[in-house]
């Protein structure tokens, strides 16, 4: 049986380097490694990729796809989002099977955080 291709990296645009690399350092442990001033790439995420200056970044709301995490304490979670820096978006809701929220990173890019429960 042929192995298939699985997803392995993941690149985002950001309009400002700097303050995504803090905002995901401080609030989620992510690490970086740059190339350069215009790329950076992350790894301590759960997938690797990186990040890359850009006038337009991803919302889903324009038909991007979201990044969901997985958090155990999504209110927490919700605290140090908004301490860092992050826009919430959308705030926690419920949903069958859990609850989550979205956020608006420093660089402009949506991603959402969910949980079993509050």
């Amino acid at each position: 049986m042929t192995e298939k291709a699985q997803l392995n990296y993941a690149e985002f645009a950001t309009t400002d380097i700097t303050a995504s690399k803090a905002f995901f350092g401080d609030v989620f442990g992510w690490l970086f490694t740059d190339y350069g001033s215009e790329y950076s790439a992350f790894s301590n995420a759960g997938l690797e990729g990186g990040f890359f200056v850009s006038s337009t970044v991803a919302q889903a709301s324009n038909g991007a796809p979201l990044l969901v995490f997985y958090s155990k304490n999504i209110e927490q979670t919700q605290r140090e989002v908004e301490q860092g820096g992050g826009q919430i978006s959308k705030p926690i809701f419920e949903f069958p099977g859990g609850c989550r929220f979205h956020f608006v990173e420093p660089g402009g890019n949506e991603f959402a955080v969910w949980s079993e429960s509050r």
